[in-house]
């Protein structure tokens, strides 16, 4: 594992040198418009292990991409090489369908602090829902990114990640009333405590998101990759490309249904994903939203 073939996978040519708040978000950028937010080996037949030598060939050599635990594994592995100051965390994520946060901590994502800020740097959330920026950790202050608005505010030592979006245009009405959009402007995203984590905290929740029926991973195929104006998404066989702001405080959400036979070139093409094994796409409505 080294960090050349990390930023040759990701794309980064900057500066090494520096640990410094612009550094560390143009690494993250690179990382997350580079790196696709996707569980699809469960529906290859795959296991998905969390061993950071197995998260590394993924994602760096075979180029996957993975969800939370991998992402955020590997770029808090890269942080720490380069001299950040970093730390796992561990959320319980908020399920718009039954209005309730998880009760189970299926979410890691990195801390990294800063000339004594501390921000939160998290490349494994996807869709709408990802931020561009490392967010500064502090309680009630609005963070507008170009996903839109984000903001944290701390109650009895627990910290809540809310976002507001814009409004949508959906050229393709058939999509209009899709179980896939996101209905309310303001949407809780997670909840999370600033206990350090480690990678063994998560092995339960790792096997039990690949192999649970309840799991949104196995009720669900997923692969979302960040573009330089907005993001793509193809959740079983629909894929939706959405610009940000492509008019004033307006997002525009095209939807698209495939045939089983685009499915795997469109994941080369819109994802620069190509599987060792056959894809088995699903998509059981409910659960997860753009």
């Amino acid at each position: 594992m080294n960090l050349e073939e990390y930023f040759a996978r990701t794309g980064y040519k900057g500066s090494l040198e520096k640990q410094d708040l612009e550094t560390l978000t143009d690494i993250f950028q690179h990382h997350i418009r580079a790196v696709p937010f996707e569980n699809l080996s469960i529906h290859c037949g795959e296991t998905i292990t969390l061993e950071l030598e197995h998260v590394y060939n993924k994602i760096v050599q075979r180029k996957r991409g993975g969800w939370c635990m991998e992402n955020n594994q590997l770029l808090g592995w890269v942080l720490k090489r380069l001299g950040y100051d970093t730390s796992f965390l561990g959320a319980y994520v908020f399920n718009p369908h039954q209005n309730a946060y998880a009760t189970i901590m299926t979410h890691l994502l990195v801390k990294v602090v800063i000339d004594g800020k501390a921000y939160i740097v998290d490349g494994g959330f996807g869709v709408s829902y990802q931020m561009w920026q490392p967010m500064e950790l502090v309680s009630g202050k609005e963070q507008p990114q170009a996903p839109g608005v984000f903001r944290f505010t701390e109650k009895n030592a627990v910290w809540y990640l809310e976002k507001m979006r814009r409004k949508q245009y959906i050229p393709n009405q058939n999509f209009s009333n899709s179980d896939l959009l996101e209905k309310k402007e303001c949407r809780k995203v997670y909840m999370f405590s600033l206990e350090p984590r480690t990678v063994e905290d998560f092995r339960f929740q790792c096997m039990y998101l690949q192999t649970s029926p309840d799991s949104l991973f196995t009720k669900k195929s997923i692969c979302t990759l960040q573009t330089t104006d907005g993001f793509r998404a193809l959740i079983g066989w629909t894929f939706t490309e959405t610009t940000y702001n492509y008019k004033e405080n307006m997002d525009l959400v095209e939807f698209v249904t495939l045939e089983d036979e685009e499915v795997e070139k469109t994941l080369k093409e819109k994802f620069n994903i190509t599987l060792d094994r056959k894809l088995v796409p699903i998509n059981v409505k409910g659960s997860y939203t753009i």
